[in-house]
């Protein structure tokens, strides 16, 4: 893969918006080198208001872009890697952020010899500041891997790992975001409740571990935890103040 010259992405959800803001951002490419396909015009109102290329047609994503994003959700992959199958060349690179798809799956739905990646990218890649792994396929090259990282790593960290880490990773970078990223909120100006609900897809990886930790008191604990450390803090000035640790204590339980 050489020096990334257009950039498509099949499917414009949520993960295919925060890439094309950060790339815009790093100045990976211009927007009128970016294409984007999906099924719902709302969709592609959305990621269209970047000033990007919008199709219905994912056909038209592949005839125009050599390194193509898959952004869909993972039960429309393999349908719309056989769709496009017609107009893919050699030239072409596949970087599939949908989970759960593996690397042969892609593989075997898609010409002979074609190069994939299967990556987990997050949500901070939209300020530069996301994590991203990547896994390469068998016919994928060291130079592959060098443009892939090269543009990876303009919107945050990449890291290479072997396939099987990868189920493993999703769910502490993928899913990463929901638990809290400061950085977004302070750079995209939303409110925390809604960034958590942009990583949070129905039916996905990140709702189930939302559910868990609302199950488990999450929100109690933290509280707890800044209460507790407060309360420490004080109990710590106190003491530099002359102030005996056990009647330090003493105020507090009362």
């Amino acid at each position: 893969m050489a020096a990334v010259q257009s950039l498509g992405f099949l499917g414009a959800g949520r993960i295919a918006n925060a890439l094309v803001r950060g790339f815009l951002a790093a100045n990976v490419l211009p927007q009128k080198n970016i294409y984007a396909s999906a099924r719902s015009k709302g969709s592609l109102d959305e990621i269209g208001k970047f000033g990007i290329n919008v199709t219905h047609d994912n056909g038209e994503v592949v005839r125009n872009c050599k390194v193509v994003w898959i952004t869909l959700k993972p039960h429309g992959v393999c349908s719309v890697l056989r769709e496009v199958a017609p107009y893919v060349t050699k030239d072409h690179v596949f970087v599939s952020a949908a989970a759960g798809i593996s690397l042969s799956n892609m593989e075997k739905n898609l010409p002979h010899e074609t190069k994939v990646f299967r990556t987990m990218p997050n949500t901070p890649v939209s300020v530069c500041s996301g994590v991203t792994i990547y896994a390469p396929g068998t016919m994928v090259t060291e130079k592959d891997e060098e443009a892939l990282d090269a543009m990876l790593s303009s919107v945050g960290i990449s890291m290479k790992m072997e396939e099987h880490y990868m189920d493993i990773m999703t769910g502490l970078t993928g899913c990463g975001p929901t638990y809290g990223a400061a950085n977004m909120v302070l750079k995209s100006g939303q409110h925390p409740v809604e960034l958590k609900d942009e990583v949070c897809s129905p039916a996905g990886t990140s709702i189930q571990a939302v559910r868990l930790m609302e199950k488990s008191g999450y929100r109690g604990i933290l509280m707890d935890a800044v209460h507790i450390a407060s309360k420490r803090t004080a109990e710590l000035a106190r003491l530099r103040n002359g102030e005996e640790e056990d009647d330090v204590v003493k105020k507090w339980d009362h």
